[in-house]
């Protein structure tokens, strides 16, 4: 790397203090994260150089210099700056970080690297959620509100949370990091991260005190101090729900076996309508009508253009998927109003769990890819059934053998949850078909733009949607 396109350091920002060796002691890893960084599944610049990383703050769970046999937690957010953009557009992460003198073989995979000077030369440093003994300290924090360094832990005063559970990360797809413990509990690490309360804080905590059991009520939770701004959210424990079965898996099961999904996607669809409506009772609602509405029309359309400018596959499409969002326009030019309350925001059959005949709904911190303050405003309730149709027409898309039968098996489920969710809510969207179809070109466009950054093997899939909708 050049020294011109080399990372910088530079002052921390926010409230929360450095640890009295954090600043060296991020010195001497900056090298080693502008490489280890960009690699990582949940790091949301793919495919832009780094040219700036700062330090945010620093805490040392564990002390980190002293060279002795224990290991070291350093928990740190730091700041990178991709290449052409304003630093004050850069983003926020919050990592982890074990340090030992000898790390055991089987965390050789965690290894960040060895830093060649500052307070931790030679050490190693490592992703410490794949540390069982760091990870269970983690829950010892949690189980002992209270406040070190700039961190706050908070707990629930009714949550029972048993202590000597063994902690074990999880892997696959993810844009944050997961923690499971015993068959307790599971931990949630928010990756990308900004001053403001996550909705997946927010949300079930607001459900859990309107009596809404369809969504697992939060444990702990901790934060950080940020200057002049709502503390950052920084993790989340709740129950975890062993045995339970995810929407995602069971539908391509049940498509291995050639079986019917009406039954299962009617009851999401009434899960679905409980929970919306336990939000609409609990939480600030409004009505977009107008100008307001039009707005919503014209962001869609920005969204495609922003979409098609980087995946040039979506180009030939834009015109007819464009007459959705106009479709929204006319609607709302024509006197028509479309009611907004708080929604999960990124509904899919990954975030809805199967047990027992009966599904509970996980994951509400919306879309990761926008900004904070938009996850958290009102939307139109049609904006998470979106989500759910586009996974059932995903799940269609997975299997090995496509044909009638598959696009059958889809259209059936997608009938069958908008049928559940109008018997539990009174409102039938199949009714209004321009606006549901905004919606899910809408949703098929954020899905091109995701999985040409991030999963190129799986683009075909939302592809195959834009053709349907633009025709």
């Amino acid at each position: 790397m050049s020294e011109s396109s080399a990372p910088r350091t530079a002052p921390p920002r926010p409230a929360a203090q450095a640890a009295p060796t954090g600043a060296a002691v991020f010195r001497s890893l900056t090298g080693l994260l502008a490489r280890w960084l960009p690699r990582q599944r949940w790091y949301a610049d793919k495919g832009r150089a780094l040219s700036g990383l700062t330090l945010v703050s620093a805490t040392e769970l564990l002390p980190c210099a002293d060279g002795g046999p224990t290991p070291g937690l350093l928990h740190l957010l730091v700041r990178t700056v991709p290449q052409g953009t304003p630093e004050q557009d850069g983003s926020c992460y919050q990592l982890l970080l074990g340090v030992r003198s000898v790390l055991p073989p089987a965390l050789a995979p965690a290894l960040v690297g060895r830093p060649a000077d500052g307070p931790l030369r030679g050490r190693a440093v490592y992703e410490a959620l794949h540390d069982p003994r760091l990870a269970a300290l983690l829950l010892e924090r949690l189980r002992a509100p209270g406040t070190l360094g700039g961190l706050t832990f908070q707990r629930a005063h009714s949550a029972a949370i048993p202590s000597g559970l063994p902690a074990r990360a999880l892997g696959g797809d993810q844009t944050n990091s997961s923690v499971v413990y015993g068959e307790a509990h599971i931990l949630k690490l928010f990756r990308r991260v900004s001053p403001g309360v996550n909705p997946d804080l927010e949300l079930p905590r607001a459900l859990a005190a309107a009596g809404c059991d369809r969504v697992p009520a939060p444990s702990a939770w901790f934060e950080a101090e940020a200057e002049g701004a709502e503390p950052i959210t920084l993790g989340v424990l709740q129950p975890f729900l062993a045995g339970s079965t995810d929407g995602w898996a069971l539908a391509l099961k049940s498509l291995s076996l050639r079986t019917d999904f009406a039954a299962a996607a009617h009851g999401l669809g009434a899960a679905t309508a409980e929970v919306h409506l336990a939000l609409a009772r609990n939480l600030p609602t409004t009505t977009l009508r107008g100008e307001r509405l039009e707005r919503s029309a014209l962001a869609m359309t920005e969204r495609l253009t922003a979409a098609a400018a980087a995946v040039p596959a979506l180009r030939p499409y834009c015109t007819g998927l464009r007459r959705s969002f106009d479709s929204l326009a006319a609607f709302a030019r024509g006197g028509g109003h479309l009611d907004a309350q708080r929604l999960h925001g990124d509904l899919h059959l990954g975030q809805a769990l199967h047990r027992d005949g009966s599904w509970t709904l996980i994951d509400f911190e919306g879309e990761p890819a926008r900004p904070l303050p938009e996850r958290r405003r009102p939307q139109p309730p049609v904006r998470d059934i979106a989500g759910i149709l586009r996974s059932f027409d995903y799940a269609a898309g997975q299997h090995r053998a496509p044909g009638p039968w598959v696009s059958a098996w889809a259209t059936a489920a997608r009938e069958a949850y908008c049928r559940g969710y109008a018997e539990v809510s009174g409102d039938d969207h199949t009714q209004r078909p321009e606006l549901l179809r905004a919606f899910e070109t809408d949703k098929a466009v954020y899905e091109v733009l995701y999985e040409a950054r991030h999963r190129p093997a799986w683009l075909h899939i939302p592809m195959a949607a834009v053709r349907r909708l633009a025709g």
